[in-house]
């Protein structure tokens, strides 16, 4: 697993992507206004159990921060993630709960 997880935010493909030895990692979103509904979390089935699923949903949710956008979790995985790690809370915009 690589130390540092970086992100590339693909814009015409409207997804955040990580590039790993075994495949590419992705998160697939929809922008909206100041909102970023994420739908859909692609990881490579050898890193699925590693931890990395975690570490690369933080390093995108940490971008989305640091845009001051909202994130309307569409995608079943990471809203399990934010369910768990209520530190993410304050990204939800008002009204939404998970």
């Amino acid at each position: 697993m690589d130390n540092e997880i970086v992100i590339n935010d693909n814009e015409f493909l409207r997804q955040f992507e990580h590039k790993t030895a075994d495949g590419m990692a992705k998160i697939e979103y929809s922008l909206q206004e100041r909102k970023i509904f994420l739908t859909k979390l692609i990881v490579p089935e050898t890193l699925e159990d590693a931890g990395f699923k975690d570490a690369f949903i933080r390093t995108v949710l940490d971008s989305i921060q640091e845009r001051n956008l909202r994130v309307v979790p569409t995608s079943p995985k990471i809203a399990s993630f934010l369910r768990k790690h209520k530190e993410y809370k304050d990204l939800l915009p008002v009204g939404v709960r998970i």
